[in-house]
């Protein structure tokens, strides 16, 4: 089950991650011009990006750490993370990767 609850919650990431894109590229034309499909494929691949380098939740824990050993508490443990199931690496090779790899078969 738990592998089902990851497949959604990436298809889930995925779909708002495409949306996001597509009115992002939208507006781009709108407001620019140019091609749309060229748009969309270099703002799946920022998503992609984005999603990957912060698919975790390490970049938000950066702010707390130095405050946590002074006060000899460890590292904030990884099941904080609101109930999601899949990890960093799991977002990168789930939803960052085919979004990157989409943009590029988009924009060439």
């Amino acid at each position: 089950m738990t592998v089902v609850r990851g497949l959604r919650e990436a298809l889930l990431l995925l779909v708002i991650a495409v949306a996001v894109a597509a009115l992002a590229a939208g507006v781009w034309v709108w407001l620019g011009g140019g091609a749309y499909t060229v748009r969309l494929g270099m703002g799946l691949m920022v998503v992609g990006a984005l999603l990957g380098v912060t698919g975790d939740l390490t970049l938000s824990r950066i702010g707390t750490m130095e405050a946590r050993a002074v006060f000899g508490s460890g590292p904030e443990l990884e099941a904080a993370g609101g109930g999601r199931v899949l990890t960093g690496v799991g977002i990168f090779l789930f939803v960052g990767l085919p979004l990157i790899l989409l943009g590029v078969l988009l924009v060439s």
